[in-house]
């Protein structure tokens, strides 16, 4: 019995890699069809499902190297592919070859940040991602499709979705660190930060949903490229 029930605790977190799998499958249908929105959303679920099935395998204690394996390859379907094509029909297809480039080179990319996580993961600082995360990158992306599909935007600026979907792909294979959120500090020093940064975050999201998360994705991307500018001439100096 003890056995059965180690064998479906194993299999726990692989069903949320799956689930997370599907969601990405579902996305490209969905973009395949003109459902641009639906599209989007289901990148993010894919975000919420691929960040339960980590945190189910370390409760339990059942990390594995299948279960590394599955989730890189879920990414790549759900985080690579799926953005690569949402962005491609929903402008890229207009500007030609160049759509096809910059939709490739999102994919391309971002499996070799995938490699590169697998690879560096042991000697990696755990509080730190070098380069974008490539969940992070999908979101980004998903998020210009809605904010460009609500507000109408994609014909006369559908160019600023192309550039920027190359911006975050060069992101993704950089060497600028961004926090990982894996190991938040809640000592009573910080706490109250924290506090009122994730509520007025929450706030935000709640009245403007595409709106916030966009913005909160935006800051995010950018706060790794001013503290590696920030942080510039201090590294030149001790060379």
């Amino acid at each position: 019995m003890k056995t059965k029930q180690a064998n479906l605790i194993y299999i726990l977190p692989n069903i949320f890699t799956a689930a997370s799998i599907f969601s990405g499958v579902f996305s490209i249908i969905s973009a395949v069809n003109g459902e641009y929105d639906k599209a989007s959303w289901l990148i993010m679920l894919s975000l919420i499902l691929d960040g339960i099935d980590g945190r189910v395998a370390r409760l339990t204690n059942t990390c594995s190297k299948f279960g590394v394996e599955f989730d890189s390859l879920a990414d790549m379907v759900a985080f690579g592919v799926a953005p690569a094509l949402l962005m491609y029909l929903f402008v890229g297809h207009e500007f030609g070859r160049f759509g096809v480039v910059a939709s490739a080179l999102f994919v391309i990319f971002g499996a070799i940040r995938l490699a590169r996580f697998n690879v560096m993961t042991v000697s990696s600082e755990p509080s730190v991602f070098i380069g974008v995360p490539i969940p992070t990158a999908a979101v980004f992306v998903s998020l210009l499709v809605l904010l460009f599909h609500k507000y109408d935007l994609n014909v006369d600026y559908g160019i600023v979705i192309m550039l920027l979907s190359i911006l975050v792909s060069i992101l993704m294979v950089s060497n600028i660190r961004y926090p990982s959120f894996k190991k938040i500090d809640l000592s009573p020093k910080h706490a109250m930060k924290s506090f009122v940064f994730i509520l007025s975050a929450l706030l935000l999201v709640f009245m403007y949903p595409i709106e916030g998360f966009t913005l909160l994705a935006v800051i995010y991307i950018l706060y790794g490229i001013a503290r590696t500018v920030i942080l510039m001439p201090k590294t030149l100096v001790k060379k």
